[in-house]
């Protein structure tokens, strides 16, 4: 019989930088485990943190060896775990315009044939949504997205396709993300947007936090491309 694994799970990575566990499994009470413990490193971080990264079910600690150790800071991590509670006030809410037009949403009729609805009922669908920043990763600015309905929840292509349009709208399984780069994908585009997720800002260098909620609002073709072609995204904050 196989043990069941014991949370959270302390996994030494190379020699500078020690990787949290909270779960095996993506939820909601996961993710606010994550994001709390977060602030709460980020509220007293201990000696030697270069940076953390919260993911889905985890967390990355990255730090100086020359300071610290694995032992020493997973003693420092277990202490503020008890103590970590989310800080709601940090959470904002984003809207982000989204054009359904068909030459913007190549695949949204393969997902309305595969859900058994309409192209509009997907789009109603996809937006009555609430949309949670779970992590970034693969590509800058890849903010991934949970929340998309169970009802056009589809696998990924068996094969990707190359060359989608930065700003493009995807989704795969439970997760949606807004592409920020021209790259190959496998999951199915529904639409185009054309809100900037990455910013000329050092500090603040992508638009949303891990943590935060977005909203994507329908828009026409005429808005869609006086956004697009000034390079510019109507955002709103909450």
């Amino acid at each position: 019989m196989k043990a069941s694994h014991i949370f959270p799970r302390f996994v030494p990575v190379a020699d500078h930088a020690l990787l949290v566990e909270f779960a095996d499994s993506i939820s909601d009470d996961i993710a606010n485990r994550v994001l709390a413990l977060d602030h709460a490193i980020s509220a007293s971080p201990p000696d030697g943190l270069c940076e953390v990264v919260p993911a889905l079910v985890n967390l990355l600690i990255d730090f100086d060896p020359l300071v610290t150790d694995h032992s020493i800071m997973q003693s420092e991590i277990e202490a503020l775990i008890p103590r970590a509670s989310a800080i709601d006030s940090n959470i904002q809410t984003h809207e982000v315009e989204l054009c359904y037009d068909a030459d913007l949403a190549p695949d949204l009729g393969a997902v309305a044939h595969a859900a058994g609805m309409s192209e509009e009922a997907v789009i109603a669908c996809h937006l009555s949504a609430s949309y949670r920043v779970g992590m970034y990763g693969f590509a800058p600015g890849y903010a991934y997205l949970t929340g998309v309905s169970e009802q056009i929840q589809l696998p990924r292509k068996q094969v990707a396709v190359r060359d989608v349009p930065a700003g493009s709208v995807i989704i795969a399984g439970p997760q949606c993300l807004v592409t920020t780069l021209t790259m190959p994908t496998g999951w199915s585009i529904i639409g185009r947007s054309p809100t900037e997720i990455l910013r000329n800002d050092p500090d603040r260098p992508f638009l949303f936090d891990v943590g935060d909620t977005v909203r994507f609002k329908r828009i026409d073709r005429n808005r869609f491309d006086a956004l697009n072609t000034g390079n510019q995204g109507a955002i709103s904050h909450g």
